[in-house]
């Protein structure tokens, strides 16, 4: 055995138990006892070897690896650690890591997401959205809301009051309907799917806002007066914090309270007095009640100690209090629902108002942090994923009873392409959608996955919205009640933007808040450099650091591993047909770690201002948690055969877009030998991911061509209908009659082949004993209802110009005969 192979196996050795997280002493005791053995074998042992196993034996002795090596490596820590302000830590604390974290690792068990329990709703919560959801859904007309009264009609503004939904997550105890963020989440899908406008009446106060605050750090008192009142709808909540010199940088508000004393119900009452501008706020201009933040100074030390800068502080206040003003809208997207500015001047406000009472002065930003890592991860991304299943449902629908070239258009392979699209958003956001609702009824509050989901949901809804417009052409441009597409097109600004911007919560928050709150040593050593106690110190930074080295040698180990055997030996589950799904997300898990760490020490803070590196870091943990959620539901839902099609398809995607924002972050990499031997490790052998094929493709658009427990399945959740006067219902309608009468139809095609018949003519047909009377009306039938769905709606220059309501002539009536002509000449 010569010296390089004896190199070479210590090298694979060492690889393999770094591989594994071998603990140090005992990697180092087995190294030696393996080289030992080696020279004792005869193999010519080079003696640098054994100087290297010297170094590693020294390094794995505690007291003399502090001394030498982690004390000036925490001087060093301590000089590049950027400073963190109060907002920022509180931020980063806020809310918890779950099965983020596992990506995070390099390692992700397996066997973990797959305990997770599936997704369930109660009796009573099904009973709800089988009964009142369903309900509101077939009171609703989106036409008349967004264009003729730009508002909720008092009917249904009475109903969600009546019913509760605007107390889904206030206990019972309180009036509420105390439903799991499950229900909260697919009531709200199955509402967007019907009328955004009714979606965000309801899923404002149930999310970031007075209930939830008061729930989490309300006084016993202000429980007891607003929840009942809140649950039944007497009190209509708003949240104040957007600011116009503030938008996403909510912790720079300017907004300015004093405290003092003043008079409040003709008392003396310490209080304090405030100043304000918002705007942007959902239900502000009907809200009886102003949930309200700014920034507290107490000049005269009032609550204590004097402070100019107390911090960010929650109020409630009743918007019938002398000096607020609200009632002006804004108008969001072309929407109806609510919303709009408020402002107030010096108004005094009682103590007792602020959320928490005067306990809580100051501690405003880290309820909203912790409030907002739940409530994000549940409103929008249940109206993106309603959005991406409602594309899919009406444009496959539409594909397939629209004909062009005698041909339905959904067969054409560009159409097909951009179905097999919008097919695989809708099943990921779905599979995402459950996971995450499920976690968070099991207590987690997962900051980085409602960041994610957020951007997520919201620009796949872009993008398949997008894509429907396509397939609908003309027909999703023109406005009009018989248009289902235009309002919710509209309507995609508004999710991009609230909530925190796409751009800033992709290239900032995600991976900028994922990096620390993720990684299994980091903020273990942030923590440990911040101690004053150095001794203390000193030992907390050496356990985080070494447990980073072994983290980063197993990353290491694994990613090249697994990259150069093509992912053959990785963990995966004992799951038929997608367990190289399993395997390959492994591989590309531990590469996105390994980067990643190395991009943290190489950059350290000077990453957060590395936002296209970020963003792409942003978008593989992503990509990682939506193909883990799809291989999750797949299991979940039973295995079924046809839905192997969606799960190819999304993780053929999702892995083929980690490895091209991995290579992107390698090609830009700042230091560019670092970057080049990354990409050895991480890709031996080059990228291996090409995306989903066209037959992959092909495969997921039949599925949403033609009705089918895998199409129902894709769409459920969303509205329904099966009336044919209605907008949705009579493109249901229009489906099931062309599908019953392709087989008429190919008959007569036959029949001309044939010479049976000159042209392919009902009359002619039933003349000649090709199709009976029961068919030939069948097909009359079917093309009345495809000409209801193809007509696009119509309006007189006075309407249009002059501010009348909007009235639409109905299609002309046609007599069979008509009917029979235009069959025949769109049969030739």
């Amino acid at each position: 055995m010569n010296r390089f192979m004896v190199l070479l196996l210590a090298g694979v050795a060492a690889l393999t138990l770094a591989g594994l997280r071998v603990g140090l002493a005992a990697s180092t005791a087995m190294l030696g006892v393996s080289l030992a053995t080696l020279q004792a074998l005869g193999a010519p042992v080079w003696g640098v070897v054994w100087g290297l196993w010297a170094a590693l034996a020294l390094f794995a002795v505690p007291a003399l690896r502090r001394k030498v090596l982690m004390a000036p490596a925490l001087a060093a820590f301590r000089r590049r650690l950027p400073p963190m302000s109060a907002t920022e830590r509180e931020a980063l604390e806020a809310g918890s890591v779950w099965w983020d974290a596992e990506l995070f690792s390099g390692r992700p068990d397996w066997a973990r997401l797959r305990a997770t329990p599936k997704p369930a709703l109660s009796a009573e919560e099904r009973a709800f959205l089988d009964g009142p959801v369903e309900a509101l859904c077939t009171m609703v007309d989106d036409w008349h809301i967004t264009y003729e009264r730009r508002d909720l009609p008092p009917e249904v503004w009475s109903f969600i009051r009546e019913q509760g939904f605007l107390g889904m997550i206030i206990p019972k105890r309180y009036g509420g309907l105390g439903f799991s963020a499950q229900a909260h989440s697919a009531v709200v899908s199955k509402l967007a799917s019907r009328s955004v406008s009714v979606a965000v009446t309801v899923m404002v106060p149930n999310s970031l806002g007075p209930a939830e605050l008061l729930l989490h750090y309300g006084t016993d008192a202000q429980k007891d007066h607003y929840l009942p009142r809140l649950a039944k709808g007497t009190d209509i909540p708003c949240f104040a914090l957007t600011s116009p010199e503030a938008g996403s940088d909510a912790a720079s508000i300017p907004d300015r309270g004093v405290v003092c004393w003043g008079e409040h119900q003709g008392k003396r009452t310490l209080g304090i007095r405030v100043t304000w501008e918002k705007r942007y706020i959902t239900l502000g201009p009907v809200a009886t009640v102003l949930g309200l933040a700014f920034q507290l100074s107490d000049p005269e030390g009032l609550l204590g100690e004097a402070s100019d800068e107390v911090g960010i502080t929650l109020a409630l206040i009743p918007t019938d209090h002398p000096g607020v003003h609200i009632g002006r809208r804004h108008f969001p997207g072309n929407q109806a629902f609510m919303n709009g500015p408020n402002w107030g001047r010096d108004v005094f406000i009682p103590m007792d108002w602020v959320i928490g009472g005067q306990a809580y002065c100051g501690r405003g930003w880290m309820m909203l942090m912790n409030c907002l890592a739940a409530g994000r991860a549940i409103s929008l991304p249940a109206m993106g994923t309603t959005s991406a299943k409602y594309c899919a449902r009406v444009a496959g629908a539409y594909a397939r009873v629209r004909k062009q070239f005698k041909l339905p258009v959904g067969k054409m392979e560009g159409v097909e392409e951009a179905l097999a699209r919008i097919g695989g958003h809708a099943y990921a956001l779905e599979a995402a959608r459950r996971l995450t609702t499920v976690g968070l009824d099991l207590g987690e509050r997962p900051a980085v996955i409602s960041a994610i989901m957020k951007y997520q949901a919201t620009e796949r809804m872009r993008a398949a919205l997008n894509d429907a417009m396509d397939i609908h052409g003309g027909k999703g441009i023109c406005a009009g009640p018989s248009n289902y597409l235009a309002n919710a097109y509209q309507a995609i600004p508004v999710g991009i933007t609230v909530e925190g911007a796409n751009i800033l919560t992709r290239s900032l928050i995600v991976f900028g808040q994922g990096a620390l709150r993720c990684h299994p040593w980091l903020l273990q050593e942030i923590e440990a450099a911040a101690s004053a106690d150095t001794a203390q110190a000193l030992a907390a930074f050496d356990r985080a650091l070494t447990g980073h080295l072994g983290h980063v040698l197993g990353n290491l180990a694994r990613a090249f591993g697994h990259g150069f055997t093509g992912a053959a030996f990785a963990p995966s589950p004992e799951v038929e047909g997608v367990r190289h799904w399993y395997r390959e997300l492994y591989r590309l898990s531990s590469g996105f770690a390994l980067v990643a760490d190395v991009a943290l020490l190489v950059l350290g803070g000077e990453l957060k201002r590395r936002e296209k590196l970020s963003g792409r870091f942003a978008d593989c943990l992503a990509e990682l948690y939506l193909a883990s959620s799809v291989l999750k539901r797949w299991e979940d839902e039973g295995r079924p055969a046809e839905d192997r099609a969606f799960v190819d398809y999304c993780c053929a995607s999702s892995l083929y877009t980690i490895e091209r924002q991995l290579d992107g972050i390698l090609a830009n990499f700042p230091v560019v030998l670092v970057g080049g031997l990354l990409r050895r490790i991480v890709f031996p052998w080059g990228r291996r991911m090409h995306g989903a094929s066209d037959e992959q493709g092909h495969a997921v658009a039949a599925l949403m061509l033609e009705p089918s427990a895998a199409r129902d399945r894709l769409t459920a959740g969303i509205f329904v209908s099966r009336d044919p006067a209605d907008v949705t219902g009579a493109l249901e309608h229009a489906l099931e009659l062309t599908i019953a009468a392709d087989a008429v139809d190919a008959r007569l095609r036959a029949a001309v082949r044939a010479g049976r018949l000159e042209r392919a003519e009902a009359e002619a047909a039933l003349a000649a004993g090709v199709i009976d009377a029961a068919e030939a009306e069948l097909l009359e039938r079917a093309a009345a209802a495809v000409r209801a769905v193809i007509m696009v709606d119509d309006f007189s220059n006075e309407e249009l110009s002059g501010g009348q309501v909007l009235t639409v002539r109905p299609p002309r009536a046609e007599s069979a005969a008509t009917l029979r002509l235009r069959i025949e000449a769109a049969a030739r």
